[in-house]
């Protein structure tokens, strides 16, 4: 845990807890803003694979633990070497306050839309020496990682979810709260089919591009 007194140290990487939320890929239920460009199917499966590449850089990545913070049931694309967690009610703010209050210690909270993710963003996001949070900017305004070296869920809490300035708000309430701010790289979320492209184009190794490009094949 990060103390700020003198001679105090912090867990550093390897040390802290990964924790990934998500909805389960169940088609009508996730990525509805891809359709109708795809079938509700094929975008639960988009998702699907978005959720895996971003497990499976979880599993890379050194950590104390790996959790998968869940709204739905874990079916056969879970991987072991992963906890999963239930989701608790209430607005996006109130579940990722709830996220960040399962556990001491520094944490990294990411999303599942984020496929291109790599282990090595992630070890950044648990490497706290010499900072007190990590801030991971999404290209739409939002975000898609915090890492608090000190997890505090009244930082999360009356943030407004969802919209252009989500991110700006989220960072000012980080540095106005007395706590070093470092930035890691902006990354798209894959939330229309522009985005769909674009991530799948950037990160060609991952089942996401694979499939994406299978999908897109399918109707030419």
């Amino acid at each position: 845990m990060s103390i700020h007194a003198s001679g105090d140290t912090r867990g550093g990487p390897g040390e802290g807890t990964l924790i990934v939320i998500a909805k389960a890929p169940v088609p009508g239920r996730v990525k509805t803003r891809l359709t109708p460009h795809f079938t509700p199917q094929q975008a639960a499966a988009l998702a699907r694979a978005a959720l895996q590449d971003t497990l499976d850089a979880v599993l890379a990545t050194p950590a104390r633990r790996r959790v998968l913070y869940l709204d739905g049931a874990p079916r056969e694309w879970l991987p072991e070497g992963i906890e999963v967690v239930p989701q608790c009610a209430g607005g996006l703010d109130a579940r990722l306050a709830a996220a960040f209050a399962l556990y001491e210690g520094p944490a990294l909270l990411v999303g599942m839309d984020t496929p291109q993710v790599t282990p090595e963003l992630l070890a950044g996001g648990l490497d706290f020496a010499g900072t007190d949070a990590w801030f991971g900017p999404a290209l739409d305004g939002g975000f898609w990682a915090l890492g608090l070296a000190e997890p505090d869920p009244a930082l999360l809490l009356g943030v407004p979810m969802s919209v252009a300035r989500t991110g700006a708000v989220q960072r000012r309430r980080l540095t106005a709260s007395g706590r070093a701010v470092r930035d890691l790289p902006a990354l798209r979320d894959v939330d229309t089919p522009d985005d769909a492209g674009r991530v799948a184009a950037s990160a060609p190794g991952t089942r996401f591009a694979a499939l994406h490009a299978e999908l897109c094949a399918a109707v030419r």
